[in-house]
């Protein structure tokens, strides 16, 4: 079962999504996460694994930075993105680690389970790709803030996920309109606008 639980916000805002299977806090400074995994998760493994991913613009100037934590069912992502127009932006996991501009074509398409035919979009009934998120909010200044987890993907090769940080790496886009999570290839979001390559550490 694939799960994804977005926190997002002008000024990192913690939400909360509703889930039977899966109850998570977030904690004050200091004190540990309290969550609880059902027992149709995917297989809990070794935390502490981390990535890193410099944001560009396609003109090739900075945009942010996004990190990655591996946690014992998933990964979790931070992204601190600037220069966004105001509004929704579709945010994605591309299969190579590549970030050519203008365009970002040579990142790929969105990394997914090999073979396993699944359609874009976190609302369509023949999906989830393994690269979809959800989308990320940019306020009147072009900042956007939020953290994504997903067990979809892994910083840890071998544990389920789709490992990022394989032979051809991966890299984290940011486009530039909003994701319908439905329509194909990519929900109607528009240009890639944003991208980061996903390198450890």
């Amino acid at each position: 079962m694939r799960l994804l639980l977005l926190t997002a916000g002008l000024l990192t805002v913690p939400l909360m999504a509703c889930n039977p299977a899966t109850t998570s806090q977030t904690p004050a400074p200091g004190a540990a996460a309290a969550t609880t995994v059902s027992d149709t998760s995917a297989g809990r493994v070794p935390v502490g694994a981390t990535g890193r991913a410099a944001l560009v613009s396609g003109s090739g100037g900075s945009a942010g930075t996004a990190t990655f934590r591996q946690g014992p069912t998933g990964v979790l992502i931070r992204i601190e993105a600037t220069g966004l127009t105001p509004g929704w932006h579709g945010l994605h996991l591309h299969a190579v680690g590549q970030c050519e501009g203008p365009k970002f074509e040579s990142a790929g398409s969105h990394v997914n389970h090999d073979g396993d035919g699944a359609m874009h979009g976190l609302l369509n009934a023949d999906g989830p790709e393994s690269g979809d998120l959800p989308n990320l909010y940019a306020g009147a200044d072009g900042r956007a803030f939020a953290e994504v987890f997903t067990t979809a993907a892994a910083l840890v090769e071998g544990t389920g996920g789709e490992h990022l940080l394989d032979a051809d790496g991966s890299a984290i886009l940011i486009h530039a309109g909003a994701d319908d999570h439905t329509s194909q290839p990519i929900g109607g979001s528009g240009d890639r606008v944003v991208c980061g390559v996903i390198a450890a550490g």
